[in-house]
């Protein structure tokens, strides 16, 4: 049993060092800089060489998110397989096919990571149900060929794998669309302090899901459930201070 048990955590290790080595080929293509205020600059063509799926890049300074993000014709293809085409645990971050690509056209944009116990992909997304490390995390970039996103923390919120509210892409109304984000901070397990107030002027946000390992949010058949974190870009963010 013992030979046995260590071979399989040699294998999830090999698993892991597969993950790091792919990811790493890919981040040669981004620079990111010290100042968390500067969007990445991408080698579009460099990685359109590699793979044209790609839409986009995601960066939270402070973290080891620093992914290129896909989009296929269905939500199954990256969830398993790399940039290459080739079986990866990881997979790749990818926005609903759903979404209009590169992102951030519709009123929601969603992007899917794992959650790996290695503290890499989404992991750092699924930690942001602490508060402090919600508080600490102020800046969220998505960069695409035709521009740069500069986003923060909104609110996160749980919810079950079957929860098909969670892909709601468009509303029929600014009204529809502030009732729709008020429901998820109603469910927010963290949240920034003016969120209330975000939410009325909010025309976008970009959502990033990623599985959690709550009882609770598991479905019948034993499917974990998912931790959403909703950013709103920066500009989107300020509220005004009453008047006198």
């Amino acid at each position: 049993m013992l030979l046995v048990a260590a071979g399989l955590w040699g294998f999830n290790q090999w698993r892991y060092h597969e993950v790091d080595v792919e990811q790493q080929k890919l981040a040669a293509y981004a620079t990111v800089w010290d100042q968390p205020n500067r969007a990445p600059e991408v080698d579009w063509a460099g990685l359109k060489a590699i793979n044209d799926e790609v839409v986009g890049w995601l960066y939270v300074p402070g973290t080891t998110i620093n992914y290129a993000v896909y989009q296929a014709d269905d939500n199954e293809r990256y969830l398993r397989h790399s940039a290459e085409g080739n079986y990866l645990l990881s997979g790749q971050l990818f926005l609903d096919y759903q979404n209009a690509a590169p992102g951030m056209t519709d009123a929601q944009s969603i992007i899917y990571g794992h959650h790996l116990l290695n503290g890499t992909m989404f992991e750092q997304i699924a930690a942001l149900d602490d508060q402090a490390a919600f508080d600490r995390t102020d800046t969220v970039w998505y960069v695409t060929e035709q521009g740069a996103y500069e986003l923060e923390p909104l609110l996160m919120y749980y919810a079950r794998a079957d929860d098909q509210t969670v892909r709601t892409f468009n509303f029929a109304s600014d009204d529809e669309r502030r009732t729709y984000l008020q429901g998820l901070l109603d469910k927010a397990v963290t949240k920034r302090p003016d969120a209330a107030q975000v939410v009325q002027g909010a025309s976008h946000v970009l959502s990033l899901v990623t599985c959690n390992y709550y009882k609770e949010y598991y479905t019948e058949d034993g499917t974990n459930g998912r931790s959403v974190l909703v950013c709103v870009p920066k500009d989107e963010a300020v509220v005004s201070a009453p008047s006198d």
